[in-house]
């Protein structure tokens, strides 16, 4: 028998930090056109706080809930597929069939070996990590490569006494803030380090590895990261686990020293206005049965019970972006997000511990699309002297003025502290804004510098119809310019 199978402890006890820049995210409720959420169901008298979510190539949805248990959906019908696990925070429906499972000590392969519906034998695929009892503990994945390797995140603590901290996170040792690997023989291997609480780990279709980090210490507003083997993330304690480190040194080296080393987010996500406590990556793989999005990122946030896109944009080889609000209005916190085969993007949601915008403790929602086309920011990509902004619509061209845009940047201060607010805000006034010939595209001019967060406010645009535009703003990470 494996450490944890049926296993009957589960804490209970939650975090009550947060940053001291945290505030009520808005209240307004926003739909794109064309746009619903379903509320699905959930089995009666059930605690369903869905943290990990899954579907198969033919339409069931299994879920992983907080309080230990695997449910599946077929149709419009529940039943239950595993218990007893030790708060499970993912789920992967695997290629032949059997169901791996996150959970705290962890990755657990279930599989229903005399087809009756429920998953008769636990397996361990990997534990090589240290779990030490603390709350905060939280393993996130699982995620597979192309080549059938497992992904995984590892949390850092938090209110540990034996933890090393510099901040309010530490880790006790055994890879907390890794990042790490499993191969398709079970072997265990550390892939990156220097991760915060990562909530949020995916795949996306061509197999690379991106993640997202919450605000706090050493991470000063949430952030979308591309995870890269043998990389720094920023959050120096789990160094004390790599050659060459040690507690004292790692105490005694100044912050400018991890600023350095550490990789810059592929977007950052401005706290309170798009994002708290951003879960997994979602990549819109249905060719259009979501709308006019394909291909691109849809991430939940647990705080805001909102969902925001991710536009990425390639410069010099590397990868920077944008992100955009999408809809809110969300019954509960959104932690997981997953399309299925029928083009839905079904969303995982638990408040406890952190409470959500939305105000119940847990559910479970669908976004589904009507076929009606909004009018959206499909895109933004970095020229030499601005941006180019393509929409879903066609532009109004008498509503493509100066006066119509607006912008600012800001940057964010790096260290133990808390989070941080903005740094070193200002205006940025565009020269000069077109139309391109199909009406799709807005080019605009304005001054760039780079290691900036700039917001590009576009409120006053209208599509061809007399429709105002809506999400009216943008965020760039312009980590470095074009050249």
């Amino acid at each position: 028998m494996n450490k944890i199978t049926k296993a009957l402890g589960l804490s209970l006890l939650l975090s009550s930090a947060v940053s001291v820049y945290a505030q009520q995210p808005p209240k307004h409720t926003y739909k794109p056109d064309g746009y619903s959420i379903v509320t699905i169901e959930t089995p009666e008298d059930v605690r369903f706080h869905a943290t990990g979510l899954d579907s198969t190539s033919t339409g069931e949805v299994y879920v992983a809930t907080r309080f230990g248990d695997v449910w599946k959906l077929a149709g419009d019908k529940w039943s239950k597929f595993a218990e007893g696990l030790h708060e499970p925070t993912g789920l992967l429906v695997d290629d032949d069939g059997s169901i791996v499972v996150a959970q705290k000590p962890e990755f657990t392969r279930l599989r229903d070996t005399d087809n009756d519906g429920q998953a008769d034998e636990y397996s361990m695929l990997a534990g090589d990590w240290d779990f030490h009892d603390n709350y905060h503990e939280f393993t996130f994945g699982p995620v597979k490569d192309k080549a059938g390797n497992y992904y995984g995140t590892l949390n850092l603590s938090h209110g540990d006494p034996d933890a090393f901290s510099l901040g309010a996170m530490g880790s006790s040792g055994g890879y907390r803030g890794f990042a790490f690997k499993v191969n398709k023989d079970g072997e265990f291997s550390p892939y990156a380090w220097g991760l915060r609480s990562p909530a949020g780990l995916g795949s996306s279709p061509e197999g690379e590895l991106f993640y997202t980090d919450n605000q706090g210490d050493w991470v000063p507003t949430s952030t979308f990261h591309l995870l890269q083997e043998g990389k720094f993330y920023g959050h120096p304690v789990s160094l004390a686990q790599r050659p060459g480190y040690s507690k004292e040194s790692i105490t005694n080296t100044a912050v400018e020293v991890f600023d350095k080393i550490r990789e810059k987010p592929v977007a950052l996500i401005p706290h309170l206005e798009v994002a708290n406590s951003p879960g997994n990556p979602a990549w819109d793989t249905t060719k259009g049965q979501f709308g006019p999005f394909a291909g691109q990122i849809f991430i939940g946030d647990q705080t805001q019970s909102n969902i925001f896109r991710v536009l990425l944009d390639k410069v010099n080889g590397v990868y920077q972006g944008a992100v955009i609000n999408f809809m809110n209005g969300f019954q509960s916190g959104n932690i997981r997000n997953e399309f299925d085969i029928k083009g839905q993007l079904w969303v995982g949601q638990t408040a406890r511990g952190w409470g959500a915008a939305g105000g119940k403790p847990f559910g479970l929602q669908k976004v589904v699309w009507d076929g009606t086309t909004p009018f959206e920011l499909h895109n933004i990509k970095l020229t030499k002297t601005g941006f180019t902004l393509t929409f879903t619509d066609k532009v109004d061209v008498n509503s493509v003025s100066l006066d119509s845009f607006s912008a600012q940047q800001w940057n964010y201060h790096y260290s133990g502290n808390y989070g941080s607010p903005k740094m070193n805000l200002e205006a940025v006034k565009p020269s000069k804004v077109s139309l391109s010939a199909d009406k799709l595209t807005v080019t605009i001019d304005m001054p760039l510098t780079a290691d900036k967060l700039v917001q590009i406010d576009f409120p006053g645009l209208k599509d061809i119809n007399g429709r105002n535009v809506g999400v009216e703003k943008v965020y760039y990470t312009l980590n470095q310019l074009r050249k």
